[in-house]
């Protein structure tokens, strides 16, 4: 089971809604829509992303890592650096 199992519903229901934001900036970019407008909901449609990143993020950090780190072993230090890979792609992005 993943960390976010729990939550999937609320996760699919985000990114949802997020692909109907894409589908309208494509609607603003086949009207012409000012620039501006465009680039303003472009911001939101990837702070919106960066909220879902953030859950899944915390959500593994609770589960995956806390089971891996009880087990010990390679798998803790796999599972941690997994992590810190994905925190740094966030971070970059």
């Amino acid at each position: 089971m993943r960390g976010y199992t729990g939550d999937k519903d609320a996760y699919l229901k985000r990114l949802r809604r997020i692909e109907g934001q894409i589908r309208g900036l494509q609607r603003m970019v086949e009207d012409d829509v000012y620039c501006i407008d465009v680039l303003t909901q472009i911001s939101a449609a990837t702070k919106a992303l960066q909220s879902v990143s953030l859950g899944l993020i915390d959500e593994h950090l609770k589960h995956c890592v806390t089971e891996a780190i009880a087990e010990g072993g390679d798998t803790a230090t796999e599972k941690v650096r997994e992590a810190s890979e994905a925190i740094a792609r966030l971070v970059r992005s």
